[in-house]
């Protein structure tokens, strides 16, 4: 897990397994912005829900494939940093699919300085996305 700020941090891919310790480390809602299927080792994004459901984890699928970011998603991804109890945890493949929606939900909130200072300091170079974030 690689922590951006108090309120969400990112990660490649969790297993069904690593819920317990994600509830453990203080999380209290998790985002999943990992299309199913991506990989044939991946647990399925109903099972994580389950999973997390079980372990009194609030969970969100938001879904981020080869189509892109969509407006949607930048809103529900807002949505879900909003309505949480406490800190997220959101996991993709590697983390920059996940790090760039919570980027893309904060923009024109918090100054885009600050989104791709706080990115950087978790290892994901958002400097790309500076117009958008503005």
């Amino acid at each position: 897990m690689k922590r951006i700020n108090d309120s969400i941090s990112v990660s490649p891919q969790i297993s069904i397994g690593d819920v317990a310790a994600v509830k453990a480390a203080g999380f209290t809602t998790i985002i999943n912005n990992r299309p199913d299927g991506e990989a044939p080792d991946q647990p399925a994004g109903e099972a994580v829900r389950q999973a997390a459901e079980a372990a009194g984890l609030a969970y969100h699928y938001i879904p981020l494939g080869r189509d892109g970011v969509s407006p949607d998603m930048v809103a529900q991804t807002r949505e879900a940093l909003e309505g949480s109890a406490g800190p997220v945890l959101a996991y993709c493949r590697s983390g920059t699919r996940s790090t760039t929606l919570w980027a893309l939900s904060q923009a024109g909130r918090r100054p885009a300085a600050q989104i791709i200072a706080e990115a950087a300091g978790a290892g994901y170079d958002l400097s790309h996305l500076a117009g958008h974030l503005g």
